[in-house]
């Protein structure tokens, strides 16, 4: 019975409609999955960082691959567009990731959760503690991540 339900609703038609009406709501969900995907990353990466006490600055190559996948699972045409959008989220992981584990460190010193430490802290001093905390290695992975993801997205 619930079969056959799922098979009739599955094949029926979807009603005619011109292209500008779903072009809004498409790009809205496919813009919704591009900034869950980067938050949830840049999460994951934090997680493992803080878990294992080291910045794993190679989590920026995966953040890369996981970008180009949720671009093309969200439908973006590809083209130079879509190049710099894959190319600026996996910049914007990389940064999410620092912010965070910067922001955990620093909570747990001052007693504070990583969240509230996270609204407190402010750019020029989390952008002087990723200066001392990223050496060349880390950088070189950040900037190869952000070239892999424009390349390989186009």
């Amino acid at each position: 019975m619930l079969g056959s339900c799922l098979i009739r609703l599955v094949s029926m038609p979807s009603p005619p409609s011109n292209g500008r009406a779903n072009r809004a709501p498409r790009f809205l969900l496919s813009l919704l999955l591009l900034v869950l995907g980067v938050s949830g990353f840049a999460a994951a990466w934090a997680l493992l960082a803080l878990s294992t006490g080291r910045l794993s600055s190679w989590m920026a190559v995966l953040g890369a691959l996981d970008v180009i996948i949720v671009l093309r699972l969200g439908g973006w045409r590809p083209g130079v567009s879509r190049m710099l959008v894959a190319g600026l989220s996996t910049a914007v992981i990389a940064a999410m990731a620092n912010w965070w584990i910067i922001s955990a460190h620093l909570g747990g010193m001052l007693g504070m959760s990583p969240w509230a430490s996270a609204l407190r802290l402010g750019s020029h001093h989390a952008w002087t503690l990723a200066g001392v905390a990223n050496g060349p290695v880390d950088l070189l992975c950040i900037g190869v991540a952000i070239v892999i993801a424009a390349i390989a997205s186009r």
